[in-house]
Protein backbone atom coordinates (compact mmCIF):
# COMPACT_ATOMS: atom_id res chain seq x y z
CA UNK A 1 0.00 0.00 0.00
CA UNK A 2 1.36 3.13 -0.91
CA UNK A 3 0.51 6.70 0.72
CA UNK A 4 0.26 9.43 -1.16
CA UNK A 5 -0.12 12.81 -0.27
CA UNK A 6 -3.11 15.30 -1.25
CA UNK A 7 -2.44 18.99 -1.51
CA UNK A 8 -5.47 21.05 -2.04
CA UNK A 9 -5.35 23.92 -3.86
CA UNK A 10 -5.35 27.09 -1.67
CA UNK A 11 -6.08 30.21 -4.87
CA UNK A 12 -8.71 28.19 -5.85
CA UNK A 13 -11.68 31.65 -6.33
CA UNK A 14 -14.11 28.86 -6.72
CA UNK A 15 -14.16 27.28 -3.35
CA UNK A 16 -12.80 30.11 -1.61
CA UNK A 17 -15.67 32.42 -2.21
CA UNK A 18 -18.54 29.74 -1.63
CA UNK A 19 -16.95 28.93 2.05
CA UNK A 20 -16.79 32.53 2.13
CA UNK A 21 -20.32 32.71 1.69
CA UNK A 22 -21.32 29.82 3.85
CA UNK A 23 -19.40 31.45 6.83
CA UNK A 24 -21.12 34.51 6.08
CA UNK A 25 -24.53 32.56 6.29
CA UNK A 26 -23.15 30.79 9.57
CA UNK A 27 -22.73 33.95 11.11
CA UNK A 28 -26.06 35.55 9.98
CA UNK A 29 -28.16 32.49 10.74
CA UNK A 30 -26.45 30.58 14.13
CA UNK A 31 -28.60 28.29 14.90
CA UNK A 32 -28.74 26.92 11.46
CA UNK A 33 -25.21 25.30 10.07
CA UNK A 34 -24.97 25.50 6.34
CA UNK A 35 -21.63 24.06 6.14
CA UNK A 36 -22.95 21.12 7.78
CA UNK A 37 -26.16 20.90 5.98
CA UNK A 38 -27.77 20.38 9.79
CA UNK A 39 -30.59 22.47 10.65
CA UNK A 40 -31.36 22.81 14.05
CA UNK A 41 -34.84 23.78 15.60
CA UNK A 42 -34.66 23.51 19.28
CA UNK A 43 -35.79 26.19 21.08
CA UNK A 44 -33.71 27.95 23.66
CA UNK A 45 -34.61 26.56 27.10
CA UNK A 46 -33.75 27.99 30.67
CA UNK A 47 -33.39 26.25 33.87
CA UNK A 48 -34.07 27.93 37.33
CA UNK A 49 -33.67 26.44 40.67
CA UNK A 50 -35.09 27.79 43.42
CA UNK A 51 -35.78 26.51 46.66
CA UNK A 52 -39.08 25.05 46.38
CA UNK A 53 -38.31 23.66 42.95
CA UNK A 54 -37.50 24.19 39.65
CA UNK A 55 -38.76 26.18 36.37
CA UNK A 56 -38.21 25.18 32.88
CA UNK A 57 -38.80 27.59 30.37
CA UNK A 58 -39.32 26.71 27.07
CA UNK A 59 -38.89 29.34 23.44
CA UNK A 60 -41.04 28.54 21.16
CA UNK A 61 -42.86 31.48 19.38
CA UNK A 62 -45.89 30.53 16.90
CA UNK A 63 -47.07 27.46 18.61
CA UNK A 64 -50.10 26.84 20.15
CA UNK A 65 -50.77 24.97 23.91
CA UNK A 66 -52.40 21.84 21.98
CA UNK A 67 -49.02 21.09 19.73
CA UNK A 68 -46.55 20.52 23.26
CA UNK A 69 -46.44 17.06 24.55
CA UNK A 70 -45.21 16.36 28.42
CA UNK A 71 -44.40 13.21 29.82
CA UNK A 72 -42.59 11.70 32.62
CA UNK A 73 -41.15 8.17 32.27
CA UNK A 74 -38.36 7.63 35.30
CA UNK A 75 -37.24 10.73 36.45
CA UNK A 76 -37.26 11.86 33.03
CA UNK A 77 -39.33 14.78 31.11
CA UNK A 78 -39.89 15.32 28.04
CA UNK A 79 -41.33 17.96 26.18
CA UNK A 80 -42.06 17.83 22.59
CA UNK A 81 -44.08 19.57 19.79
CA UNK A 82 -45.13 19.09 16.58
CA UNK A 83 -46.60 21.74 14.50
CA UNK A 84 -47.97 21.00 10.57
CA UNK A 85 -49.01 23.68 8.48
CA UNK A 86 -50.16 24.12 4.53
CA UNK A 87 -50.54 27.45 2.97
CA UNK A 88 -52.08 27.82 -0.44
CA UNK A 89 -51.77 31.10 -2.72
CA UNK A 90 -54.10 31.04 -5.68
CA UNK A 91 -53.40 33.66 -8.68
CA UNK A 92 -54.91 33.78 -12.41
CA UNK A 93 -51.35 31.97 -13.78
CA UNK A 94 -50.51 29.75 -10.80
CA UNK A 95 -50.65 28.22 -7.82
CA UNK A 96 -48.42 28.01 -4.93
CA UNK A 97 -48.68 25.67 -2.27
CA UNK A 98 -46.32 25.27 1.07
CA UNK A 99 -45.96 23.03 3.29
CA UNK A 100 -44.31 23.49 6.52
CA UNK A 101 -43.21 21.22 9.60
CA UNK A 102 -41.81 22.15 12.85
CA UNK A 103 -40.94 19.35 15.58
CA UNK A 104 -38.85 19.38 18.65
CA UNK A 105 -37.69 17.18 21.64
CA UNK A 106 -35.90 17.82 24.66
CA UNK A 107 -35.56 15.14 27.52
CA UNK A 108 -34.33 16.51 30.87
CA UNK A 109 -32.77 14.09 33.70
CA UNK A 110 -34.89 15.13 37.28
CA UNK A 111 -33.15 14.93 40.54
CA UNK A 112 -34.81 12.13 43.14
CA UNK A 113 -36.25 14.65 45.24
CA UNK A 114 -38.87 16.40 42.44
CA UNK A 115 -42.33 15.88 43.37
CA UNK A 116 -44.13 14.46 39.65
CA UNK A 117 -47.70 14.14 40.53
CA UNK A 118 -47.03 17.85 40.86
CA UNK A 119 -45.44 19.11 37.72
CA UNK A 120 -47.48 22.03 35.62
CA UNK A 121 -47.29 23.59 32.33
CA UNK A 122 -48.46 27.03 31.17
CA UNK A 123 -48.23 28.82 27.86
CA UNK A 124 -48.18 32.29 27.39
CA UNK A 125 -46.73 34.62 25.18
CA UNK A 126 -44.28 32.45 22.77
CA UNK A 127 -42.78 30.63 26.20
CA UNK A 128 -43.91 27.32 27.51
CA UNK A 129 -43.05 27.51 31.71
CA UNK A 130 -43.12 24.80 33.09
CA UNK A 131 -43.38 24.23 36.94
CA UNK A 132 -41.69 21.62 38.67
CA UNK A 133 -41.92 21.40 42.76
CA UNK A 134 -39.38 20.05 45.26
CA UNK A 135 -41.30 16.76 47.47
CA UNK A 136 -41.03 18.33 51.24
CA UNK A 137 -38.89 16.87 53.20
CA UNK A 138 -39.95 14.68 56.07
CA UNK A 139 -38.81 15.98 58.93
CA UNK A 140 -37.67 13.36 61.66
CA UNK A 141 -39.90 13.59 63.75
CA UNK A 142 -38.94 14.90 67.35
CA UNK A 143 -40.33 12.06 70.18
CA UNK A 144 -40.05 13.00 73.84
CA UNK A 145 -38.88 10.33 76.10
CA UNK A 146 -39.80 10.71 79.66
CA UNK A 147 -37.32 10.13 82.83
CA UNK A 148 -38.38 7.27 84.78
Amino acid sequence: MKIVRFNQPTNNFFNSEFNQFFNQLDTMFPSKSFNNVTYNNIPAVNVKESENGFQIEVAAPGLKKEDFKLSLHENRLTISAKQTGNSEEKNEKYTRQEFNYTSFQRTFNLPKNVDGDKIDATYAEGILHVGIPKKEELKPAVKEIAVA
